[in-house]
């Protein structure tokens, strides 16, 4: 009997520090899932990036200013309406992300390139900061996102479908 004990605290140093690590991977798999993102709305892929916000919807803030939006149920059509307007290349830098729960990860970034309509392109540099929950089908999907100037004033260059609810 006396070896149980000993078993139990000899498994608890083992198996700690991989969990303070994140060696269960959330961590990484958030950070994919960012890179996925940003790769799919680079690609002008409407359904990749609709699949990758949650299904419950996504609370968001740009980084020009104005008010929170509101709950939005993100779709692959509401997306490709907007790539037709807007584009660019944004590309996320520097991704940290830091496990708050099995379920829930929280990231923070840098979002820079380029961004605009039409002929009016401008440079982008922005902080941003998510939450990224796991949903019951086990995918990692953005729950909220909020985008903060990080060095040219206002960043968000506003579109058409900004204005829409």
């Amino acid at each position: 009997m006396k070896f149980i004990p000993v078993l139990a605290l000899a498994a608890s140093l083992v198996f700690t520090p991989a969990l303070a690590d994140n060696h269960g991977g959330s961590q990484a798999a958030v950070k994919a899932a960012i890179e996925a993102y940003w790769a799919a709305r680079a690609a002008k892929d409407a359904t990749a990036v609709a699949d990758l916000e949650s299904r419950s919807g996504s609370l968001g803030t740009n980084s020009d200013g104005s008010f929170h939006k509101p709950l939005i149920v993100s779709t692959a059509e509401s997306w490709a309406k907007n790539m037709k307007i807007s584009g660019g290349l944004i590309i996320p830098f520097f991704i940290e992300t830091t496990e708050l729960s099995p379920t829930i990860v929280y990231a923070r970034y840098y979002a820079e390139g380029m961004t605009g309509e039409g002929s009016r392109v401008v440079p982008y540099r922005s902080r941003v900061t998510s939450i990224w929950i796991k949903e019951k089908d086990g995918k990692w999907r953005m729950k909220s996102s909020h985008f903060s100037s990080a060095a040219f004033g206002g960043t968000h260059v506003t579109v058409p479908t900004d204005f829409e609810d």
